[in-house]
């Protein structure tokens, strides 16, 4: 990383001298200037991240270099040294855009602290910026791959939901792309620059639910030290993405119900309510309609979050989109990983278009990542592929008539095991390599599904979170 550049201003040389070496000890990139002119002069030819000036100066003084900077280098911070005792005009220069003032006779530790605090600031402000236009490109319809009719439909929907603030529910099983869906909805209306917050609501245990949720107060509850804003409040005037939502706790859907109907949330530990403009966009691979049916969603927040549906298509059902998405995966591997891989050959697309991909989306671009890291030559051919895909296991299991029973028999427990095996294989991909996620597909418990893993020699995750 380039080193952060400050430049200080000042007429006297001792403390010119002073700041100079301090500044380079602590790693920074350090430009002098003997007067306010010469800082001027300097401001016009190169980028600062920090001025550093002095009061009074020939020339120009620090109030003027101060007002140039506000104009011209708006993104530059910029600290004013005074002498002892002149705090009025330091106040001033505050008010008029001067991040923090300093003091002569200098106390080094909290000029250095001082200076961390402003710089810190700087690169917060740099990776926010950077931020923000990466979403805006990661986000538009472009970057949704697909040409099927399916996707299509999806684009249509997504431009058409995008101007209006309505609640949106987005359904399709895992590794579909839901919340690429959801933020392709924020960052394409009219409240893209507010904040695209998203909770996994799987992932947060239900004793911290609430207070990540809503936020609390100090000492509301054991190791409350300090007032904490929840996520609906951080997400305040912008997007609160909500995904995995059938892992919502009973108790916490009364209040999520609540904060939608009335917009206003209540910290925990707090008697005021606060008041809350929030989009709510909300994901899950879940029956929903089944959960209501089973009293485990109320259904009352089942329709206020799904007033508008939009379902993610699985893989299987759009395999024209594989040939797109694998040379998007291709490319976008290509550029992180520093490869050259200039095709994926036809053969190699015919066995991932035959590949069910119970993992989907995600699944195909883990499979690209992978063969992209490990390909040696210049196209990706079908021996470049992982086994899982060029393999039987891959397939679906269409039924169980083809196999034949003869005179010689057949090894019973070797067919069970086999399937047992391609079906545990099948959940991991479908989950992530989730076990918690996976044993909950095939019916089984947790323990079971780690027992029948660790058996067959497979590797998931004990994570109770998904990855998103």
């Amino acid at each position: 990383m380039s080193k952060q550049r400050i430049l200080v201003a000042d007429d006297e040389q001792s403390i010119r001298e002073f700041l100079d070496i301090m500044l380079k000890k602590e790693g920074y990139e350090v430009t002098l200037a003997e007067d306010g002119q010469q800082a001027l002069d300097l401001l016009g030819k190169k980028t600062f991240d920090l001025v550093i000036s002095d009061l009074q100066m020939p020339h120009k003084t620090g109030m003027e270099v101060l007002e140039y900077v506000n104009q011209m280098c708006p993104q530059t911070l910029f600290m004013l040294i005074t002498a002892f005792g002149s705090t009025e005009t330091a106040v001033e220069a505050m008010k008029l855009g001067a991040y923090d003032y300093i003091t002569k006779p200098f106390k080094i530790d909290e000029v250095r602290l001082n200076i961390a605090h402003a710089l810190e600031s700087v690169k917060l402000q740099k990776e926010n910026r950077t931020l923000k236009r990466e979403l805006k490109q990661n986000y538009n319809f472009s970057n949704i791959v697909g040409n099927s009719d399916k996707m299509h439909s999806i684009f249509d929907m997504i431009k058409r939901v995008s101007l209006a603030p309505t609640n949106v529910l987005i359904t399709g099983e895992s590794g579909t792309g839901k919340e690429v869906i959801a933020k392709a909805i924020h960052y394409n209306g009219p409240i893209k620059d507010q904040p695209f917050i998203t909770v996994n609501c799987g992932a947060i245990p239900e004793n911290l639910m609430e207070s990540e949720m809503f936020g609390h107060k100090k000492g509301s509850f054991t190791g409350a030290v300090g007032d904490k804003q929840g996520l609906f409040e951080a997400a305040n005037g912008g997007t609160l993405f909500l995904d995995e939502l059938g892992e919502l706790p009973l108790n916490i859907q009364v209040k999520l119900l609540r904060a939608i109907q009335e917009r206003i949330i209540r910290p925990v530990g707090s008697t005021e309510d606060v008041k809350i403009e929030v989009r709510i966009i909300a994901a899950t691979n879940r029956n929903l309609q089944e959960m209501v049916k089973e009293s485990t969603f109320r259904q009352d927040l089942y329709y206020r979050l799904n007033v508008i549906n939009i379902h993610a298509p699985t893989l299987r059902d759009r395999k024209d989109d594989i040939p797109l998405l694998a040379q998007h995966f291709l490319n976008k591997y290509n550029d992180r990983l520093g490869k050259d891989i200039l095709s994926i050959s036809a053969e190699a697309i015919d066995k991932l278009k035959s590949y069910s991909f119970p993992g989907n989306v995600r699944e195909l671009e883990n499979i690209i990542e992978r063969t992209v890291a490990l390909e040696v030559g210049s196209s990706i051919l079908p021996e470049s592929l992982p086994p899982l895909v060029t393999t039987k296991s891959g397939k679906k299991l269409e039924s169980f008539h083809e196999i034949v029973i003869t005179d010689e028999g057949v090894e019973l427990d070797k067919i069970i095991d086999q399937i047992e095996k391609e079906l545990l294989i099948k959940a991991i991909h479908a989950s992530n390599g989730v076990k918690k996620h996976a044993a909950k597909l095939l019916g089984i418990t947790f323990r079971s599904m780690r027992y029948r893993a660790e058996k067959h020699n497979l590797n998931a995750n004990d994570d109770d979170a998904e990855v998103a």
